[in-house]
């Protein structure tokens, strides 16, 4: 066939083909996430520990000679934009996957679409959610998780408070499917010994920390209530914590991963110059990745070491002009496992990989190593890799692993 023809007819394939969505020597990879307002950080860190992983695969070759990117679009946490940047990103982007989603009302409201486009073999990789309608049929064969159930979290959370006395638990959470997600995970774990919740208070998705969250104190210290699971964005989880303190109210509370346990705790240390107060005490965090602090763990010394590298940001234009980074997280830690895992399947697919082959190469990893302390594996049947939870607590200037929960005893 001459040149001047294949010149003509291959670009075509290209843009029309469902399997073959990006440039010869790339491999994009697409995101929609909250990268500014309340809950803008959790989409900023998860792009930048993902960046920090994938920029140096770029540098070094790429994966077989292609680069990878991530498209990322803004949805402020909100699911209408989290819609229409998802068909932006299959139709027009043309993305090879979905990846790093963020939040639950935004990813269950994208589900249908996952769907809708199963002949074109999309599929979303390692959300930054724990809820279940995308762990459960009919959506869970098109999204590939990688951390723990906010169920797993918040079942644990249960437990642990349990064996330490704590039986009058109250929640406190966002009034949508990612509240009521962790709130179901509490009441199942407290059915199962026959307890029930003792009081729970809900509040408005994207809630500032400068609202009052008073009423919310009040509902649930008027309970009893002698532990506090949070499900919520880290906005409203310091604001909560914030105004119990102020109170006179000091039980343990505790907070879900997606909260964002250094952006609460930095949130609260400006309280705290600001006051002269104390908040940053009898605070808990379930997380679904270890700890970024154990250095004895080979995934935390190689992220630390390509964060301090690359030190990546989102575009400019996707983040509140003033946004701090921060060095370290367990939020960029889960991105950057998330990239790892998402260039082990691509290395998978080989020289020129397709979308129709992704579901069999994932379901085939079995056992692989990243680093920490537990091992990846999926199946046709499981698409979760991991179940551990882990939990943290701040004390001398850090987040630290708790390896005793009998402080916190009634």
């Amino acid at each position: 066939m001459p040149s001047s023809i294949l010149k003509v007819i291959v670009p075509f394939i290209l843009l029309f083909s469902p399997f073959v969505c990006f440039a010869a020597n790339e491999i994009v990879l697409g995101m929609s996430a909250a990268f500014r307002g309340p809950t803008g950080g959790i989409g900023a860190e998860l792009y930048r520990g993902a960046m920090a992983y994938i920029e140096h695969i770029n540098r070094n070759g790429g994966i077989n000679g292609k680069k990878i990117l991530i498209k990322a679009y803004d949805d402020g946490y909100n699911p209408t934009p989290a819609i229409k940047n998802t068909i932006k990103l299959i139709e027009e982007d043309k993305v090879f996957i979905l990846f790093n989603y963020v939040g639950t009302p935004t990813v269950t409201r994208v589900l249908p679409i996952l769907k809708s486009n199963s002949h074109k073999h999309i599929y979303l990789f390692f959300p930054f959610t724990g809820a279940m309608p995308h762990r459960k049929p009919p959506y869970d064969e098109y999204v590939f998780n990688l951390r723990a159930s906010y169920e797993q979290e918040t079942g644990g959370l249960v437990e642990n408070f349990l064996k330490i006395g704590r039986k009058k638990i109250g929640i406190f959470y966002q009034a949508d499917a990612y509240g009521r997600s962790g709130w179901d995970g509490v009441r199942k774990t407290l059915a199962k010994y026959g307890l029930k919740i003792v009081a729970e208070a809900t509040y408005k998705r994207g809630a500032k920390y400068t609202d009052s969250f008073k009423k919310q104190v009040q509902i649930l210290k008027d309970a009893g209530t002698d532990a506090v699971i949070s499900v919520g964005a880290y906005a409203a989880c310091s604001g909560f914590i914030r105004d119990a303190r102020d109170m006179g109210w000091d039980v343990p509370i505790a907070n879900v991963s997606f909260a964002g346990s250094e952006f609460i705790i930095n949130i609260l240390l400006e309280e705290e110059r600001k006051t002269g107060r104390k908040y940053t005490y009898n605070l808990i965090n379930s997380q679904v990745v270890p700890s970024y602090e154990d250095l004895s763990l080979p995934a935390v010394r190689e992220y630390r070491k390509l964060m301090d590298f690359y030190n990546p940001m989102p575009p400019p234009n996707l983040i509140d002009p003033d946004y701090k980074p921060l060095k370290y997280s367990f939020v960029s830690f889960e991105g950057f496992l998330n990239a790892k895992v998402v260039i082990e399947m691509l290395k998978r697919l080989g020289h020129e990989p397709k979308r129709e082959n992704i579901k069999r190469v994932v379901e085939s990893i079995k056992n692989l190593d990243i680093g920490i302390d537990e091992k990846i594996s999926f199946s046709e049947k499981k698409h979760q890799a991991l179940d551990k939870v882990y939990y943290t607590t701040y004390k001398n200037g850090k987040s630290i692993p708790i390896k005793d929960w009998s402080e916190w005893k009634k």
